[in-house]
């Protein structure tokens, strides 16, 4: 009757010890080890009570019952995920499907205990994230919903409020994932737990003042490689790539985990391939890939790169291997991409339609996926409604540089350059040293007859990253020489 979750490519969240109500089956029916009492009582999670997963990395609501010493012994890979889990560390794939299997049997038994519904509910969270199925997050949702009601209470449910906070990043609700990650804020300042949310949500609302300086309150509260890797991307953002660079070989090195260091291995790799140095990043995806096999965004991370140096095969094989372990959109429509340069028509409409699809899916079960919806109407469906879905997204204050970039290449696609131009600049002054967004404002401004700051533009973006897309970078190149060619007139 317990069913854990199965690789991510072939999970079933419809076959669950929870009924459609979030209520657990009874007990007898979850299927129990005989030492399940004795080694899986409240107090085996005395020092990471309150487990919340935010994005990849797993965070601990310390126990405030004054429980005290170790905890009894549990089976190893749960024992691994928990340690994971009190260092702020990701958990190991195999782990985290262990530790749900292992909460989903003691809440059966135990449906008071609020923190283990909180460490379940979060768990699917995660597990949605990790394995790109969207459904999870309402199984999430009604569990964390569960913990909320079995333990009000002062402090009593911050481990469901972090939980909630981690589940609206994840479905893109980032107005939704501030306001839960404030209210843990504002009862338990000193909670470290709680930033890498607020940090992320901070994010995707274009709030860069607030997310820098709860990235620098991170790192007072948890030193160590957690706080690396977010400065790591904080630099990142702001374009100090020397700075994102130190930190993230900092954190690469002094990680511990397997899991742990394949992320970092996976954000040198990115730091790498943004600079336009895809060998480099190549060896680095490579690399967190013989320390996590199952790193799939390493995979995909490795096909862009191999695109980049025009090893095409080699990229369209990691591109399927990385989308049949974790099928994410955003890796369907690079792909497709792909295989459009190439002039595959016929592969291209197939990875879009099933880009399609997959939007359509995830929208029904509650994610906003609008910014990679504008992405590819924009520039390989209808740029009209690519217009229309990204105002709606800018409206909601969903305002990063991401957005920005998104919304102005989608105008000036729609024939409407003037409107484009302060988006895709405010792209460009926020969003760090991007190739992309570099040749979507010269293009616009190419459009405008301001020839000089067009230049400029595709120069940097070009000088960024040559490569920077399959598509876009020949696009900017050819730009680029139009400009530097002689009127025809002569003049």
């Amino acid at each position: 009757m317990d069913v854990m979750p199965q690789s991510p490519q072939s999970s079933d969240p419809d076959r669950s010890p929870l009924d459609p109500s979030g209520s657990p089956v009874p007990s007898a029916e979850l299927p129990q080890p005989p030492s399940l009492r004795t080694t899986l009582r409240r107090a085996a999670l005395g020092m990471v009570a309150g487990a919340v997963l935010v994005t990849g990395a797993v965070v601990a609501v310390y126990d405030d019952e004054g429980e005290k010493g170790p905890p009894p012994p549990v089976p190893g890979s749960v024992t691994r995920a928990l340690a994971a889990t009190a260092a702020g560390s990701p958990v190991a794939l195999a782990d985290l499907k262990a530790l749900i299997g292992d909460r989903q049997r003691w809440v059966g038994a135990h449906p008071s205990d609020a923190r283990s519904w909180a460490v379940l509910g979060t768990a699917y969270v995660e597990w949605g994230l990790r394995s790109a199925d969207a459904a999870y997050y309402g199984r999430a949702e009604r569990v964390l919903k569960r913990s909320l009601d079995a333990g009000p209470g002062e402090g009593g449910d911050t481990a469901a409020r972090m939980g909630l906070a981690a589940l609206a990043n994840a479905r893109h609700d980032f107005g939704a994932a501030k306001r839960w990650g404030e209210a843990v804020r504002a009862r338990a300042p000193e909670q470290w737990a709680v930033y890498p949310a607020l940090i992320e949500a901070y994010r995707g609302l274009g709030d860069s003042k607030a997310a820098n300086r709860a990235v620098e309150r991170f790192a007072e509260l948890r030193s160590g490689v957690p706080a690396l890797v977010q400065k790591a991307r904080m630099y990142l953002d702001r374009g100090w790539r020397e700075d994102a660079l130190a930190n993230a070989q900092e954190a690469a090195d002094r990680a511990t985990s397997p899991a742990q260091k394949a992320e970092c291995l996976y954000l040198l790799g990115e730091l790498a391939r943004k600079r336009g140095e895809p060998e480099e990043a190549i060896a680095q995806y490579g690399a967190a890939l013989r320390t996590d096999r199952t790193h799939h965004p390493s995979l995909a991370g490795r096909a862009a790169a191999l695109a980049a140096l025009g090893r095409t095969d080699e990229a369209q094989r990691d591109y399927q291997a990385a989308l049949a372990g974790l099928p994410r959109a955003e890796y369907m429509l690079e792909l497709g991409e792909l295989y459009e340069s190439l002039g595959q028509g016929g592969n291209a409409r197939s990875q879009y339609a099933r880009l399609a699809e997959t939007l359509a899916r995830d929208a029904a079960r509650g994610v906003d996926d609008a910014l990679l919806r504008g992405r590819f109407e924009a520039d390989h469906g209808n740029p009209a409604e690519a217009v229309e879905v990204l105002e709606a997204e800018w409206a909601r204050s969903h305002r990063s540089a991401a957005v920005a970039d998104a919304l102005g290449w989608a105008l000036y696609r729609s024939g409407d350059p003037d409107a484009a131009l302060e988006y895709a600049a405010r792209a460009v002054d926020t969003g760090g040293q991007n190739a992309s967004y570099a040749y979507h404002l010269g293009m616009i401004q190419r459009e405008l007859e301001r020839y000089g700051p067009a230049r400029r533009n595709l120069e940097e973006a070009l000088r960024t990253d040559p490569r920077f897309s399959p598509l876009a970078g020949p696009a900017a190149r050819k730009a680029l020489d139009d400009l530097a060619a002689p009127p025809a007139d002569g003049r």
